[in-house]
């Protein structure tokens, strides 16, 4: 991943000057500023930044994910989608059920790994989403599905249901798709990393 540096008077000068030679708007520039030199007696002071391009990021998730898996043993491709906004790298390989891991505790764990390591690297957070074969999407519309399926047997019924133990992103999804659900609202309970969601009969208003 190639890192450029720029000088100016100031931050706004030196940005100026990045945007210009690498042809590109702001928004696609990561910009960490390194520091300011005083001057000497005859010199002014000068601002030092540091300019990665977008693209160039992009493309260094993609290879360290293929380095960190092929070091797993694993053959693999991976597909980016939706670059212009949050990238979503989806790899397809010989054995997703190992990277997925139960209820994708593995590919949850890569991205923390991924996450880290670009922490470091850029000096910032950068928000990317990492999926094995669609697992996630798939995941969301069976859960959405399951709730929808639940919330109308107690509505029906007038018991609360418990459900099986789930992860915060999980339990987002269930909460969010009955939250206009008509008769029944939910409620997380439990203690990580067991915490579940209850969906519970409501009285109609």
């Amino acid at each position: 991943m190639e890192k450029h540096s720029y000088f100016g008077k100031t931050k706004e000068e030196a940005i100026q000057k990045a945007k210009e030679e690498l042809q590109e708007v702001e928004e696609n520039l990561f910009i960490k500023e390194l520091g300011e030199s005083k001057g000497g007696l005859f010199k002014s002071k000068k601002v030092e930044i540091e300019v990665i391009e977008k693209r160039e990021v992009i493309k260094y998730i993609k290879d360290y994910l293929m380095q960190i898996l092929k070091n797993m043993g694993l053959s693999v491709n991976i597909e980016v989608k939706n670059k212009e906004e949050v990238p979503k790298y989806i790899i397809y390989s010989d054995n997703d059920a190992l990277l997925i891991g139960k209820n994708g505790k593995n590919l949850k764990a890569l991205t923390m790994i991924v996450s880290g390591h670009l922490s470091k690297v850029l000096g910032r957070n950068y928000k990317f989403m990492l999926d094995v074969n669609e697992y996630k999407e798939k995941r969301e519309k069976s859960l959405e599905h399951l709730a929808k399926r639940i919330a109308r047997e107690v509505r029906t019924s007038k018991v609360e249901a418990k459900l099986d133990s789930m992860n915060s992103y999980e339990r987002r999804i269930i909460h969010n798709v009955l939250t206009n659900f008509k008769g029944v609202y939910t409620e997380s309970e439990g203690e990580e990393p067991n915490r579940y969601v209850v969906i519970k009969p409501k009285e109609e208003e």
